[in-house]
């Protein structure tokens, strides 16, 4: 199993919860983009932008850097890769599970 606590995959699994961050994440899996560019594409404003922003960057998937008067969002993918062991080793615990209760039904009629 991963080895992540509870509160780390709570943040993890909101953040990921709201289809307009999202969205953002599948917009940096292109590579960093400035915060002023993301806004345009969802029709979002960039207050807007920003509280979906520090969601994904307090979960760890995204961090920010300002460089200049810009700042600039980026994708951790540690962090994501912790959410797919953590669905993988899910997915295998239930596919064991179900496959017990199989046999068992196929041996007890």
């Amino acid at each position: 199993m991963v080895k992540c606590s509870e509160d780390n995959l709570d943040k993890l699994f909101f953040a990921l919860s709201d289809p307009n961050r999202r969205h953002v994440v599948t917009a940096l899996l292109d590579g960093e983009k400035a915060l002023g560019d993301l806004a345009p594409p969802f029709k979002m404003t960039i207050p807007a932008v920003m509280k979906h922003i520090a969601i994904l960057e307090n979960s760890g998937i995204v961090r920010t850097e300002k460089r200049g008067r810009v700042r600039y969002c980026r994708l951790e993918p540690d962090q994501l890769e912790l959410a797919r062991e953590w669905l993988a080793d899910t997915t295998r615990m239930w596919t064991d599970r179900l496959r017990a209760l199989s046999l068992y039904l196929e041996e007890n009629p």
